[in-house]
C-alpha cells in the first residue's frame, strides 16, 4: 500500500502480531489466581485476601509504573520498552513455575511481572503509530486489546481445567514454560520502525516526553477523556473482580457467575474486532466512544438488575462489547488530540486512571455492601451514575485533527 508521500509496509501485521503474544501473556499471568482463589488459599496456606492480592497487586504497581514506563517507550521505543517488559514476564513467569510452593516467593515473582506490565500495555497505541497508517491505528490498537482480553480470557478457562487435573504446581510450570515463548517470539520479529514512516511528515514528529506531559495536562478534551477512563475502566475491574458477590445474593451460582464474567470478555474480544475497525472506516472517534458507553450503560443495569439467567447472560455479553471495545478507540483517540504528544504518554496516563479507579471501585463495592444479604446492587447503581455522567462528557468531545489531516494528505 503506498501514498504520495508514504508508504506502508505488509511486515506492520508481524510486529503487531509479536506484540500481541507479549500482551496476552502478560494478562494470562496476571488473572492466574482469580478463578482458583478457593483452591489457592488452600494449597498455600492463606486467607483468600492473600491469593486476591497476587492480582491486586498489578494495579498497585502499575500506578507506580507507568509514569516512568511511558518515558522509557517515548524515549527508547518499542524494542526497548517492551522487550523490557518482555523480558520480566517471561524470566519471573518462568521462575513462579519453580518457586510455585512457596506462596512468599509467587507473590515477588508476580510483582515483577506486573512491573513489566506498564511496559507493555502502555505501548499499545505506539506500536500502531510505528507502523500503521492513521486509518488503521484504531483498529491496531483495537487488536492490542483485544491480545489482552484474549489473555483474560484463556487464564479464566484454562487455570480451573489444568488445576483440576496437574494441581497447582504443574499448573504454573506449565504457564512458566508457555510465559518464555512470547518473549522469544518477540526479539525475533520485532523491528523498532518501517524503513520510512506510514504516516505524512508532519503527523510523525512527537514533542519531548515531559513536554508532551505537560500538555496533555492543559487539553480540555484529553482531560474529559481521563475522566471517562477513570469511570469505564473502574467499572470493568470492580465487576470482573466482585462477579460472584454480586451474582451470589440474587440466587445465582458461582458456575454461572464464571460463565457470565468469561462471556462478558468474549463480548469484549469481538467488540474489539468490530467497533474499532468501524471507527477507521469511517474515520470517526466520538460517535463510536458516544455508542460504546451507551451500550455498555445498558449492559451495566442488566447485570445489575438480571433475575433470569439468560437475560444476565445477554447483559454480561452486552456489557464486554461495548465497554472494552470503547478502550482501543479511547486509546487511539487520546493519542490523535494530544499530538504531537508522543503516544506512550497518553497511553500511559488513560491506564492510569483506570488503575486507581479499579482500587478505589474494588474497595467501594466490598465496604458498601448489603451486611445483611451481600448485596452490591447500590454500589452498582453509583457505578450506572457514574457511567451516564460519563456520557454526557463523551457529548463535549471534538473529533479527532488528525483523522482530517491524514484525507488531506491524500487529496494532495
Amino acid at each position: 500500500m503506498e501514498s504520495k508521500n508514504f508508504k506502508v509496509y505488509g511486515y506492520r501485521w508481524v510486529v503487531l502480531l509479536a506484540f500481541m503474544l507479549v500482551v496476552a501473556i502478560n494478562q494470562f499471568l496476571w488473572i492466574t489466581f482469580a478463578p482458583i482463589t478457593t483452591d489457592a488459599a488452600h494449597f498455600y496456606g492463606v486467607s483468600d485476601l492473600s491469593i486476591g492480592l497476587l492480582s491486586m497487586c498489578f494495579m498497585v504497581v502499575f500506578i507506580i509504573v507507568s509514569i516512568p514506563a511511558s518515558w522509557v517507550i517515548d524515549t527508547y521505543g518499542i524494542r526497548v520498552s517492551v522487550g523490557i517488559g518482555a523480558v520480566l514476564t517471561g524470566i519471573f513467569g518462568f521462575l513462579r513455575g519453580l518457586v510455585s510452593q512457596n506462596y512468599t516467593l509467587v507473590l515477588v515473582s508476580q510483582i515483577i511481572i506486573a512491573i513489566g506490565q506498564p511496559f507493555i500495555l502502555n505501548a499499545i497505541t505506539t506500536v500502531a503509530a510505528r507502523w500503521f497508517p492513521i486509518k488503521e491505528r484504531a483498529t491496531a490498537s483495537g487488536l492490542g486489546s483485544l491480545a489482552a482480553y484474549l489473555g483474560i480470557f484463556l487464564g479464566l478457562f484454562l487455570t480451573p481445567y489444568l488445576t483440576i487435573h496437574y494441581g497447582i504446581e504443574r499448573m504454573l510450570f506449565i504457564y512458566g514454560i508457555a510465559s518464555l515463548v512470547p518473549v522469544i517470539t518477540f526479539f525475533l520479529f520485532t523491528k523498532e520502525r518501517p524503513a520510512t514512516p506510514p504516516c505524512p511528515p508532519e503527523m510523525e514528529v512527537r514533542s519531548l516526553v515531559f513536554d508532551g506531559f505537560k500538555d496533555t495536562l492543559r487539553n480540555k478534551n484529553f482531560l474529559l477523556l481521563l475522566v471517562i477512563f477513570f469511570v469505564g475502566l473502574g467499572t470493568f475491574n470492580a465487576v470482573t473482580t466482585w462477579i460472584e458477590e454480586m451474582l451470589r445474593p440474587r440466587g445465582f451460582s458461582i458456575t454461572q457467575a464464571g460463565i457470565a464474567g468469561g462471556l462478558m470478555i468474549v463480548g469484549g474480544i469481538i467488540g474489539a474486532l468490530i467497533l474499532p475497525s468501524l471507527s477507521d472506516h469511517y474515520r470517526r472517534r466520538t460517535p463510536f466512544i458516544v455508542l460504546a458507553i451507551l451500550g455498555a450503560i445498558l449492559g451495566l443495569a442488566g447485570v445489575t438488575y438480571a433475575t433470569s439467567y439468560t437475560f444476565l447472560l445477554i447483559a454480561a455479553f452486552t456489557l464486554g462489547f461495548f465497554l472494552l471495545s470503547a478502550g482501543p478507540i479511547g486509546f487511539q483517540y487520546g493519542a490523535e488530540i494530544t499530538y504531537p504528544t508522543p503516544e506512550g504518554t497518553s497511553n500511559g496516563l488513560l491506564l492510569l486512571m483506570g488503575q486507581i479507579s479499579g482500587i478505589i471501585f474494588i474497595f467501594g463495592m466490598d465496604t458498601f455492601k448489603s451486611p445483611i444479604t451481600g448485596s452490591m446492587t447500590p454500589s452498582l447503581i453509583i457505578l450506572i451514575g457514574l457511567m451516564v455522567l460519563s456520557l454526557i462528557l463523551c457529548l463535549w468531545l471534538k473529533e479527532s485533527p488528525a483523522l482530517h489531516i491524514d484525507e488531506n494528505s491524500k487529496k494532495s
